[in-house]
């Protein structure tokens, strides 16, 4: 589709829910609360579907009308594949019919889909839309698609940021966005518990492949009574280590579910990696799932990692 369908589409369409993806991020939800804010301002029922709203990002939600109505359309935002809806993913599987997402992996089965890879965020072509749909941007979606945008780009310093994701950016500091905020929450705030578990993560490190490759992981032990903020963003660690080209985490879920995230440095293909396991994301941050007990999973990703390397 072209920018100009998705918008003819949310133009002659009411009734919207907007699906994120599970263990939402800041820009599934940015984008999402984004266009529900837009949607609202022009008249149309909407609301966000979202498996968790973490402390973090309550303030996303700020002039977010609560509405009673009956779907007409779903949208997804952000989603890469319907398995990513989590909990939502029997009520809302093949019912999507209009799909808008950056991952150059995404296999979402809809009659309609918006994906641009080289967007660094969904948040990007959220602003994209908006503007041509003739939204007024107010400071609440502003922050909204600031939120998505920074926090996917790591504050504008991944190879995912372009000269478009700069200007877009500045766009929204114009119309007043509260960057001081978003960013001091975002990235320079860590709780008490997020520290200890820094300190579990350091000393239980692992690398491989001639020190290019580091892994580190997350038990459901450690992050027993753990919020989500408190884990967000850990996937960074490994790849700031200078000489790692690949930087892999792994977070136990309930019932033998190990959630796989994937960072490369220097080209690597990131995306090709998670491919082999079912996943997939971007060239340089990527993820998937692996089931089994933490010692097997990390064995098959140390010999993948070495295959790789």
């Amino acid at each position: 589709m072209t920018i100009e369908q998705v918008v003819n589409f949310l133009k002659t369409n009411d009734n919207f829910e907007i699906l994120t993806h599970n263990y939402p991020d800041g820009d599934c939800l940015g984008s999402g609360y984004g266009l529900c804010l837009a949607l609202q301002q022009l008249g149309k029922n909407a609301r966000v579907i979202t498996t968790a709203l973490p402390k973090d990002f309550q303030f996303l939600l700020k002039g977010v009308k609560e509405q009673d109505f009956k779907t007409e359309c779903v949208v997804s935002v952000d989603v890469a594949d319907e398995q990513l809806l989590g909990c939502n993913q029997e009520k809302y599987m093949g019912k999507i019919d209009l799909c808008i997402d950056h991952h150059k992996s995404n296999r979402v089965n809809s009659p309609l889909k918006f994906v641009d890879e080289k967007a660094a965020a969904a948040s990007e072509i959220i602003y994209r839309i908006l503007t041509e749909m003739g939204v007024t941007l107010t400071q609440e979606i502003a922050n909204c698609l600031y939120t998505g945008i920074s926090t996917d780009t790591g504050c504008f310093r991944y190879t995912n940021t372009t000269a478009s994701t700069l200007r877009i950016a500045a766009d929204l500091l114009e119309l007043g966005c509260d960057s001081e905020y978003i960013n001091k929450v975002m990235f320079e705030t860590k709780s008490k518990k997020r520290v200890e578990l820094e300190k579990e993560i350091y000393d239980s490190m692992i690398f491989c492949c001639d020190d290019k490759c580091a892994i580190i992981y997350t038990t459901l032990e450690m992050t027993k009574g753990l919020e989500d903020e408190d884990t967000e963003g850990i996937s960074s660690i490994p790849r700031q280590i200078k000489g790692v080209k690949m930087g892999i985490t792994i977070r136990e879920k309930p019932d033998g579910i190990y959630k796989v995230s994937v960072r490369t440095n220097d080209g690597l293909d990131a995306c090709r990696f998670c491919k082999q396991f079912g996943g997939g994301g971007h060239a340089a941050a990527s993820g998937c799932t692996l089931n089994g007990d933490l010692q097997s999973v990390i064995d098959t990703l140390i010999e993948a990692a070495e295959r790789a390397l």
